[in-house]
């Protein structure tokens, strides 16, 4: 149907905005119906985080002066649930925190640590800034693709070789700055670092994931899966202290990371000590 020609001069909207009919398929017109797939259910809130999950998301809360403060750990609370933030877990953290649907999805949306879509059993981040491009990243992002997909279909960006959340699957992503310069190229798998890394080293570590081991990092804390990792960022660990330990210690540092501090040490360097400048004045108004 042909919409009317508007006539000049000025004209006011009865509204600004035109709501969806109850009838609206908003999956079916959505650019890419393979990605919207199953965002919109009907499953209730309570089937997906149990009370468990509830209690946890209470102890988030009263960590903070104000409610919406605890946002971030409660995203990554869901996401230790379902392996991604769904529509669900927006729904459960606007509820939570007593926030509209559209504010969570907006911090949902805006970092890259919150997943749209399921992950593997385990992020693989290949870092391909530019010191770690330089150094042999891109090549290792290429060859992982071709690994984990094939020559004909690469593995792409955000997308998983094997099903979600099933064991030895694997979500594979370029990530930028990992933060890990004077150990290029890294990789990091949930997180944890694996350094000094070739094509090889990254072939052999994604293929260890997939038979169900689990490489010990370069430093940092043991390996778990995604999900798990997740949790500990949502900030719950082990009462148990010596579980506890088990879990998140290891070596941080790195012989080249003290490198520097050493020399400096060795030979005596110090920092220039500022001098007490005053503050310039500043005109009142």
């Amino acid at each position: 149907m042909t919409s009317a020609v508007p006539e000049p001069g000025p004209g006011y909207a009865a509204s600004t905005h035109a709501a969806a009919g109850p009838d609206t398929d908003v999956v079916a017109i959505a650019p890419d119906p393979e990605v919207a797939a199953g965002i919109i259910t009907e499953t209730p809130l309570e089937d997906i985080f149990d009370a468990d999950v509830h209690a946890k998301a209470q102890d988030l809360i009263a960590r903070y002066p104000m409610s919406r403060s605890a946002l971030l750990p409660m995203l990554h609370l869901v996401q230790s649930v379902q392996g991604y933030v769904s529509q669900e877990g927006i729904a459960f953290c606007a509820q939570q925190l007593d926030l509209s649907d559209a504010e969570v999805s907006a911090v949902a949306t805006f970092y890259t640590m919150y997943k749209r879509r399921p992950c593997g059993e385990h992020l693989v981040s290949v870092c391909t800034n530019t010191l770690c491009a330089a150094m042999g990243g891109d090549a290792i992002y290429r060859k992982l693709q071709t690994h984990l997909g094939s020559e004909e279909q690469p593995l792409g960006h955000n997308e998983t070789a094997g099903t979600p959340n099933e064991p030895g699957s694997i979500t594979l992503e370029h990530a930028e700055c990992l933060a890990a310069c004077d150990l290029a190229p890294v990789i990091q798998v949930n997180y944890e670092y694996f350094d000094n890394q070739t094509e090889e080293k990254a072939v052999a570590l994604v293929d260890a994931l997939q038979a169900g081991k689990k490489p010990a990092p370069t430093r940092g804390a043991p390996l778990t899966s995604f999900k798990g990792a997740e949790l500990q960022l949502a900030g719950f660990f082990p009462e148990d202290e010596a579980t506890y330990r088990a879990d998140v210690d290891g070596p941080s540092q790195a012989v080249e990371t003290l490198r520097g501090a050493q020399l400096a040490q060795e030979r005596g360097w110090v920092a220039p000590v500022a001098s007490d400048v005053p503050l310039p004045e500043v005109e009142k108004k």
